[in-house]
Parts: C-alpha cells; sequence; structure tokens
C-alpha cells in the first residue's frame, strides 16, 4: 500500500466532525419594552454561554450603548432607554470580539486575567495572550 491510497483510507474513515462552527454560539437577545426600559430578557443565559461575570458584561453593553442598566434578582438586564434587538446584537458581537474570542485562533476558550495591572484574554486552546480594554 502507498502513500497516497494510505491517506485516503485514513481520510475515509475519519468521522465528521459536527457542527465545528456552531459549537460557540451566542443566543439572539430577547427584548422587550417596558416604558423607558429595555429589558433584556435572556441576559443570564447570553453571560453563562459567554463565561463571562454578569458585571463585566452589563458594564460594556452600557458603555457601547451609552445608557444606565442595572441587573435585575431575576438575572435580567434592564437598560434605560429604547433598544431594539440588532443593536444589542452588535454591542454583544462587539464584546465577544473583544472579551471572548482569541485573537489569534479565534476560539472561545478563553479568560480574562489581570497581571500587573494589565488586563489580558488569555486562551486556554493555544496559550496566547493579547491585552484587552479592560
Amino acid at each position: 500500500m502507498d502513500y497516497d491510497d494510505m491517506l485516503d483510507r485514513a481520510i475515509s474513515e475519519t468521522p465528521d466532525i459536527e457542527g465545528g462552527d456552531e459549537r460557540f454560539d451566542v443566543p439572539d437577545p430577547d427584548i422587550r419594552q417596558e416604558g423607558n426600559v429595555t429589558v433584556y430578557e435572556n441576559f443570564q443565559t447570553t453571560v453563562d454561554r459567554l463565561g463571562r461575570e454578569d458585571d463585566h458584561v452589563i458594564k460594556f453593553l452600557q458603555n457601547e450603548l451609552g445608557t444606565s442598566g442595572h441587573i435585575d434578582e431575576s438575572g435580567r438586564a434592564r437598560l434605560t432607554g429604547s433598544f431594539n434587538e440588532r443593536r444589542i446584537s452588535e454591542a454583544l458581537d462587539a464584546y465577544v470580539s473583544e472579551f471572548v474570542l482569541c485573537s489569534e485562533c479565534g476560539l472561545p476558550d478563553t479568560k480574562i486575567i489581570r497581571e500587573k495591572g494589565a488586563v489580558l484574554l488569555q486562551c486556554e486552546a493555544c496559550g496566547a495572550r493579547s491585552s484587552t480594554s479592560g
């Protein structure tokens, strides 16, 4: 058996990886309005999926959306003002890009660490470290 035959055999016997790019999926925001407040119903589910602290995510959303807000006793984010699902999704995408996905390998297997006053994103998959804005 020559090399090409062995390679073809190995490729044919290798199982397909299901949902490779869909391993990390941020849930679409479930938004509703209560007067002048936007309630982000599935905020806690989103934070859990991101693997980040809820205070860090809400502060980023407040800064990105230019508003104030808080997390209520049910784990919902309550943001002052009227924001549609698309705008909150864009803010979440910016958060994921800066604080979740590794800048080297693109995987979400990261954690935020503080070292000598600097805030770093450390990838558990490839070992890369990159600075973030905090």
